[in-house]
């Protein structure tokens, strides 16, 4: 299933074939991190001893955390199906009401109260950890009501999908899946477009770029972003790691820079910052959004085609025990989210594959984009991933399998000696997007 989404995104532009200075500097970093001890500092992207010591404990958490969240979420769907929990949500249902729309939210209710109270030790854990390595400062009452604001909105969203896809299964019982995906497309092209305007200030407070850094503003309006696409988010309420992400879609389209990543005090952006910037730009200009949206709509495809196939295979060895008789039974829910789960699980490594595609193209894109703003490309680059990746305690050198399974973006260190070596306005050499 991933795959598809693999063939489709390499062939987009971003992903055009390897230049010579790309291949010279992927081959410099790819050397540099051999060379270098696993979870050890690299020549390009070195850390305090103290620092560093940080780095590898928090990346073995972090890795056994991912596992443990990943595994345990499987592990509680089955014991919910085994256990006979789901089908005594669905009976409580039925007898509380007759009614479908209200059957739909009830029951949604109660599985999303008996998931997150499941999953909430490991997610507490995790805000601890946060908290422990100064990487956030969100107090816990906060934190909770992001919690409750999270899991209300899935309930809305989620009680309307629940009855448009059971609508769907009791009316074309052996092709829900592609109905259901005909239907979604449009419903997800509409969210991903309202989110930053509907759903991400329920979060964080945003404010146009313009009102706190207009030399900002002005060397991104220079690398092709409009000054009304360029947002602050006020990210220093809850973290204390700087980012900057792009989101939405046609009218919604935007740069969102956190106010973590800029200094109040220096009117005039750093090399760094400029760079990070660089790099959204990156996005923006390759439409990564849009091409990403109908890459994992095309992949939904295949993946409700499989979860047809799992569920109704469940449901003939395990439906009279788990008390499900039919894919018409809102129970079904919990097989169904049980099939995704275990792809997700299984081809994990193949969607994070394909974001470091993406995120390598922004960087290269980035890099270049800065050229003949700063006055040294390679030095930025580098020195703002030696910055940042500091600040957010991040692993200079993991395993290449760690970063082929978990990471969906290259390793900080291998960005930082792969920006350090990217010099493609040598003799010989060209730009892979901004043309000589």
């Amino acid at each position: 299933m991933r795959l598809l989404l693999l063939a489709l995104l390499l062939t987009l532009p971003a992903h055009a074939a390897e230049t010579p200075a790309e291949h010279t500097a992927a081959t410099y970093a790819s050397q540099e991190m051999a060379a270098a001890p696993l979870h050890g500092n690299l020549p390009d992207y070195t850390l305090p001893p103290d620092t560093l010591a940080k780095a590898q404990h928090l990346s073995t958490l972090r890795v056994g955390i991912h596992f443990t969240a990943e595994a345990w979420s499987i592990l509680t769907l089955l014991l919910m199906l085994s256990l006979g929990i789901v089908a005594r949500m669905r009976d409580l249902t039925l007898r509380t009401t007759g009614n479908r729309w209200l059957q739909a939210y009830l029951f949604l209710a109660l599985f999303l109260a008996a998931r997150v109270l499941l999953m909430l030790p490991l997610n507490l854990y995790g805000h601890h950890l946060g908290l422990k390595y100064a990487l956030s400062i969100q107090r816990w009452p906060s934190w909770f009501a992001d919690l409750a604001k999270g899991l209300a909105l899935e309930w809305l969203v989620g009680g309307a999908l629940l009855l448009l896809l059971f609508a769907i299964i009791r009316l074309a019982p052996r092709r829900w899946w592609l109905v259901f995906w005909a239907a979604i497309v449009p419903i997800t092209l509409a969210g991903v477009c309202l989110s930053p305007i509907v759903v991400d200030p329920l979060f964080d407070h945003f404010e146009p770029l313009a009102l706190h850094h207009p030399a900002l503003v002005a060397q991104l309006e220079h690398m092709g972003v409009p000054a009304s696409r360029q947002f602050l988010m006020k990210a220093s309420a809850k973290v204390t790691t700087p980012n900057a992400y792009i989101t939405g879609l046609g009218p919604s389209k935007r740069i969102v820079v956190w106010d973590t990543s800029l200094n109040p005090n220096e009117p005039t952006p750093t090399p760094e910052v400029l760079w990070m910037v660089g790099h959204e730009s990156g996005h923006y200009a390759l439409n990564h959004v849009l091409y990403g949206t109908l890459a994992t709509l095309a992949s939904l495809l295949p993946l409700l085609y499989l979860g047809y196939l799992f569920v109704n295979a469940t449901l003939r060895h395990f439906g009279p025990r788990w008390r499900i008789p039919s894919q018409s039974d809102w129970g079904t829910l919990a097989i169904l989210l049980l099939a995704f789960s275990l792809i997700s699980a299984l081809t994990e490594p193949i969607s994070n594959t394909v974001s470091r595609h993406i995120e390598h193209a922004a960087d290269i894109y980035g890099q270049e984009a800065i050229h003949g703003l700063v006055p040294d490309p390679q030095l930025a680059v580098q020195q703002a991933n030696d910055t940042d990746g500091a600040r957010i305690l991040d692993d200079p050198n993991p395993s290449p399998l760690e970063e082929f399974w978990l990471y969906n973006h290259p390793a900080t260190g291998r960005r930082a000696a792969f920006g350090k070596a990217y010099n493609p306005w040598q003799p010989g050499m060209e730009p892979k997007y901004f043309k000589k």
